[in-house]
């Protein structure tokens, strides 16, 4: 397993799940709001033969849908629990140097890291390629392929 590029992926995605941490409860909410305006089936309708009744089909849905968004829920605060454990461990600069390549890509952003650190550009890359190399030993433990 390629253990760097695998944290380089994590920094990618650092923001979608920050985001998830976010939009999913406010899923959720709508969810449980559309619950509530869910008929109740009525009892005196005669069931038609081989189907199932819609308002208990959309409840059954609405649970099932309410119930994988609270699991993944909790996996992306562990996720993200798990990467801002990891980022902890760098020092400002490094949080910052990974930050510009991976976390918030923009345009000139190693012109950006060679003004605000007064390096060269070779320079900023080789802090780039350290600071990932710590990142992916705080996640993993690890940093080569074994």
């Amino acid at each position: 397993m390629n253990w760097k590029r695998e944290a380089a992926d994590k920094l990618r995605n650092y923001e979608a799940h920050r985001e998830a941490l976010d939009s999913i409860p406010k899923e959720i909410k709508r969810l449980e709001l559309a619950y509530a305006g869910i008929r109740s089936a009525t009892t005196d309708a005669t069931p038609v033969s081989g189907g199932g009744n819609t308002h208990e089909d959309s409840m059954l849905s609405n649970i099932v849908h309410r119930d994988e968004l609270k699991r993944r829920l909790k996996e992306a605060k562990l996720w993200v629990s798990v990467v801002d454990r990891a980022l902890a461990v760098l020092d400002d600069e490094e949080r910052l140097v990974l930050d510009r390549f991976y976390i918030h890509r923009a345009k000139g952003a190693v012109a950006e890291l060679c003004d605000r650190l007064n390096l060269e550009k070779s320079a900023v890359y080789d802090r780039r390629d350290k600071a990932l190399r710590h990142f992916t030993l705080a996640l993993y433990g690890v940093t080569e392929t074994e």
